[in-house]
């Protein structure tokens, strides 16, 4: 999978998500994430969706795959996704 033109969900809180986040990522909290199926189901790009330490990413990937959405990878820390997208 190109993760290039990968969309960046990060599923911790809005709060956490205000301190510090990957550039141009949506903030989806994970207890909005069945709300927000809809729109979530909407991306065309590949997903990676990340959070604090990597525990909520992966429930939320564990949800959307049950869904039907494939087209994703579990990104871990926050931090991590943004060094790897960044190159630092």
């Amino acid at each position: 999978m190109d993760l290039k033109n990968a969309v960046v969900i990060d599923v911790r809180t809005t709060e956490e998500f205000r301190m510090g986040n990957v550039p141009g990522s949506i903030n989806i909290p994970l207890d909005s994430i069945p709300n927000r199926l809809t729109e979530i189901k909407s991306i065309q790009a590949p997903l990676i969706v990340c959070c604090e330490s990597g525990g909520r990413s992966y429930a939320a990937c564990g949800y959307l795959h049950q869904n039907g959405i494939s087209n994703l990878v579990d990104g871990g820390p926050w931090t991590a996704v943004n060094a790897q997208l960044n190159n630092n």
